[in-house]
């Protein structure tokens, strides 16, 4: 470092050094495979890596940021990505460098090479979840990043996706994700059917998310808002405050039969306009936003309760 903070006084300044097609490769496959390394592109993306690694090292446990390049321009832009970078292979690089290494047409300016987040399926259940998003053979990287930040935003416990599906490294489900991918516990490559017993085993409900759906979204939100006013109403059989896997499947076909007959229920989005069906991304948001809120006013009676108790 030197007296401004910033990693050495010249930025690296070769696009074609060893060092940097060592990093470009990381936007393939093989080479994150092999080296269980991913990118992280752009401040956010970066900003959240690296305050997991900073998490992580502060508890003991191995940090998961093993490189920083960044260019002077945007450390000047993003000052607070300098500290935390603090402790870590950073350099400064030029904009041809960064381009070299970047798998987007117009980089920001920085990038982390990062280790493998994902967990095994024992740790996630072991945790007692609550809501969890499935994704079955999800293949559009942009899909799965945007279902991955919307479980985020809901608050769900984790995101599995079965075998078959997108690489969630892949740069683009990785910037999709807008630095969700560092915040919650991801599986990969799970057996459904596996999944789904050892979910029943534990208690945890599975929904299939299903256009022909027997069960419809808003009666089961108006049914959780009548318990959560002890108003009596006929049930449609299935409770969504309840701890819940929701099954989202393929961008082209959906789920499978064979993954809709694993689900305890098919529940469907009404659409009340003229559009044929709602696209992975916003059927999903749509699902977890309601077992979310639903699981949120259950527990906000329960506390209720036991503070009248």
């Amino acid at each position: 470092m030197n007296e401004t903070g910033r990693p050495q006084d010249f930025p690296l300044s070769n696009p074609r050094a060893d060092r940097m097609r060592k990093v470009a490769q990381l936007a393939g496959r093989p080479a994150r495979l092999k080296r269980r390394e991913f990118l992280a592109e752009g401040p956010q993306a970066v900003r959240e890596a690296l305050v997991l690694h900073r998490k992580r090292i502060a508890a003991g446990e191995p940090g998961i940021v093993y490189e920083v390049y960044a260019t002077e321009a945007c450390l000047d832009r993003h000052p607070e990505l300098e500290k935390l970078a603090e402790g870590t292979h950073a350099h400064l690089a030029t904009d041809e460098v960064i381009a070299a290494m970047a798998d987007t047409v117009t980089p920001q300016g920085i990038i982390a090479v990062c280790g493998f987040l994902d967990v095994s399926l024992e740790q996630v259940l072991d945790a007692g979840p609550r809501l969890i998003a499935v994704l079955c053979q999800v293949r559009d990287p942009g899909n799965a990043g945007t279902v991955l930040r919307a479980a985020d935003a809901a608050g769900a416990d984790a995101v599995v996706l079965t075998a078959s599906s997108v690489d969630i490294y892949n740069p683009k489900a990785v910037r999709s994700t807008a630095g969700s991918l560092f915040h919650l516990p991801v599986v990969l490559g799970a057996e459904l059917g596996e999944l789904v017993a050892r979910c029943k085993e534990r208690g945890i409900g599975i929904l299939a998310a299903d256009g022909q759906g027997q069960l419809n979204l808003d009666r089961l939100q108006d049914e959780n808002a009548a318990r959560r006013l002890g108003a009596a109403t006929a049930e449609s059989g299935y409770a969504l405050e309840r701890p819940t896997a929701w099954l989202f499947g393929n961008e082209a076909q959906g789920l499978s039969e064979e993954e809709l007959a694993l689900a305890e229920h098919r529940v469907a989005v009404p659409v009340y306009g003229a559009a044929e069906s709602l696209n992975l991304g916003t059927a999903a948001t749509v699902c977890l936003y309601a077992s979310a809120r639903s699981q949120q006013d259950s527990a906000s009676r329960q506390d209720s309760s036991s503070q009248q108790g």
